[in-house]
């Protein structure tokens, strides 16, 4: 068995669970926030069978992406020190970072 763990944008969160969700498989969403942007973000956990793990990983795909916003510079963490940029940048947000995970044992109490 595998844990998949994928941390998408919220834009595309909801489509990625009921996505899944048709294909049959359970999902456990938790809500998280990316470091650089402060943006939320979607953290799901998805336990599989090893042998349907690209299955997991093309719904995943098909239902997340990438997409280019304009935002003023972040703040530096704790607001000292890094580096302030007085104009907009353009940054690329979306997609997904998934990691597949070896499972040693999953109960369902």
């Amino acid at each position: 068995m595998k844990l998949v763990l994928a941390i998408v944008n919220d834009d595309d969160g909801q489509k990625v669970i009921d996505e899944l969700g048709k294909n049959g498989f359970g999902v456990t969403k938790l809500c998280s926030t990316g470091g650089f942007l402060r943006s939320g973000n979607t953290t799901l956990l998805i336990g599989v069978d090893e042998e349907k793990v690209d299955d997991v990983v093309e719904i995943i795909k098909n239902k997340c992406r990438s997409r280019k916003q304009v935002i003023s510079s972040p703040m530096p963490p704790n607001g000292m020190g890094g580096v302030f940029l007085p104009y907009p940048v353009e940054v690329v947000v979306g997609g997904a970072t998934i990691f597949i995970l070896n499972v040693d044992t999953f109960m369902k109490i």
